[in-house]
């Protein structure tokens, strides 16, 4: 079930848009917000409360890659795998975040805290490599600056 905040939140979304099912891309992501993901039985709680099908949200859900539908860790590092990261050195930077987590792209860390998942472009080729880890932005990476990022979130 959805709590209220939850609702409260959605429809706060919901005033911004002309059809309410116009912020079902929103409504997940408030969900996804307090609970780090969305599962099916978060889905279908979601589909009832803006009045959608299922199979109409899950189409939502599955489109933008920033919806999880999976558990992941308490942070989520989506490392920029664009022609422009590789060109730059985007391989350092897997190697080094590989090495220092024990993980590989799609796994979750032993303790929960990281999440490495690919991302097709972060919008910043001007200044590749680069990685976001939740909602910070890092650019101009190299790997020997992976252990220092990592850091900040332990």
């Amino acid at each position: 079930m959805l709590t209220a905040e939850e609702k409260h939140e959605i429809e706060e979304a919901v005033r911004l848009v002309p059809i309410r099912k116009a912020a079902g891309i929103e409504a997940l992501k408030i969900v996804q917000e307090h609970r780090r993901w969305v599962s099916d039985e978060s889905l279908q709680d979601i589909a009832a409360y803006m009045n959608m099908s299922v199979e109409e949200l899950d189409s939502v859900a599955t489109f933008y890659n920033m919806i999880f539908r999976k558990p992941v860790g308490r942070h989520v590092i989506l490392l920029c795998d664009s022609i422009s990261c590789w060109v730059m050195g985007y391989e350092d930077i897997l190697e080094a975040l590989k090495s220092r987590l024990g993980i590989k792209f799609g796994e979750t860390t032993a303790d929960g805290r990281f999440t490495l998942l690919p991302n097709v472009c972060l919008g910043t080729c001007d200044c590749a490599p680069a990685l976001m880890i939740d909602n910070d932005l890092y650019r101009n990476l190299t790997g020997s600056q992976i252990d220092d990022i990592l850091k900040k979130y332990e």
